[in-house]
């Protein structure tokens, strides 16, 4: 099998004599095989390993992205990829930095939406002051 691993800013590695790979998505971990029918499945940040007709073996830190396989290839687009020979490296280091700046991403999309909701409120009470539910609030203590 070919593996081809991208990112937004470079190609990753191309790989032509894959003869096993394991992957994540959010269900659990899967493995692929030459032959294998085609897919399309979103990855969870995870390693994704595989092996090499000579025996070799390689892993490939992904913070999310989609693998595909179709006809003999298996293609990962992945938001950032780090490939290493040391899979214990990859799994503390690497995945560790990627959750932690998911975890940051989240908190930012949280804190903006509830920005743009309270400016979206803000601008009805602006548009319908005498509206009995978007109007001005009493002060507290007043009823």
């Amino acid at each position: 099998m070919k593996l081809v691993v991208v990112t937004p800013l470079e190609i990753v590695a191309t790989v032509e004599d894959v003869v096993h790979l394991r992957a994540e998505d959010p269900s659990g971990s899967f493995g692929i095989k030459p032959r294998h029918a085609s897919m399309v499945t979103a990855l969870a940040i995870s390693v994704v390993s595989w092996r090499t007709r000579q025996g070799e073996e390689l892993h490939c830190a992904v913070r999310g992205g989609v693998l595909s396989v179709e006809g003999d290839t298996v293609s990962i687009a992945a938001r950032e990829a780090v490939i290493d020979r040391d899979l214990e490296r990859l799994e503390h280091e690497i995945l560790a930095r990627f959750r932690r700046v998911a975890g940051e991403s989240a908190r930012v999309r949280v804190d903006e939406e509830r920005l743009r909701a309270a400016a979206i409120r803000n601008i009805q009470r602006l548009l319908h002051p005498t509206h009995p539910t978007l109007g001005a609030r009493p002060a507290r203590g007043q009823s």
